[in-house]
């Protein structure tokens, strides 16, 4: 857990830093460039540069960059890096949903694509206790079509906030995934922002909002996994935006 602290008064300041390679991705960082290396070694320079792109995308790829993340009881955080590509009322999945879930009433959902490029270590957007994680087998379709939410590999999440709302988000595998990783278990008690688990490689993240709830995100807009606000739970204004 990170024990940065961090407010928007006025003082201080702030320095960039390299982000860290996950534990996950060190071994495939590892492999990369002792295949660029031999190839180096025989001579083969042609092969060896385009492993050596290949071990940097590796190694971007798996970063795990440090996130400021906002508190507030009402905020829901971004769970993933990406593009919004859909924000749509749909009937909560099966797996998560009835009473011990989501309910079965219609609620909104959010969707964020996670290109090859995109970190792609994800995070809670509330806090609270793990009371679902279920895991479903499936396609590998391309995960910005609106059927991959039933028809891909998927792992859903419910976190139950301290005052009884549930929160639910998918993790979904795409074209290149071929892993999902989760880094918690059922029961577990999450803080906002806190790392929950990884797709390898390209994927997409749709976040269940509650009734009530209005999304500060727009359709097109950026975010960034444990910084972003996706929504406000309670009535709020729609917003509009511009592409300029």
């Amino acid at each position: 857990m990170s024990t940065t602290i961090s407010s928007n008064r006025p003082g201080g300041g702030i320095k960039w830093r390299w982000p860290s390679i996950h534990p996950e991705g060190r071994k495939f960082l590892l492999i990369a460039a002792i295949v660029t290396l031999c190839f180096w070694l025989l001579g083969w320079e042609i092969a060896g540069w385009l492993m050596f792109g290949l071990t940097v995308w590796v190694g971007a790829f798996f970063r795990d960059p440090e996130r400021i993340t906002p508190l507030g009881a009402d905020l829901v955080i971004a769970p993933a890096d990406g593009l919004v590509t859909q924000i749509a009322e749909v009937a909560p999945p099966p797996e998560i949903a009835g009473p011990d879930g989501l309910g079965d009433a219609p609620m909104l959902r959010v969707s964020i694509f996670m290109s090859v490029f995109d970190v792609h270590i994800n995070r809670t957007p509330v806090a609270g206790t793990l009371r679902k994680l279920a895991y479903i087998p499936g396609r590998f379709l391309n995960a910005d079509l609106d059927k991959a939410s039933e028809d891909n590999e998927r792992q859903h999440f419910v976190v139950e906030r301290p005052d009884g709302i549930r929160i639910g988000f998918t993790q979904i595998a795409g074209l290149v995934a071929r892993r999902i990783m989760p880094f918690v278990s059922m029961g577990t008690e999450l803080s906002t922002g806190q790392r929950v688990g990884l797709i390898r490689f390209g994927s997409r993240v749709d976040v269940y909002l509650p009734a009530g709830t209005t999304p500060q995100v727009l359709l097109g807009q950026r975010t960034l996994a444990g910084e972003t606000i996706v929504a406000r739970i309670g009535d709020g204004a729609i917003l509009d935006g511009v592409g300029q």
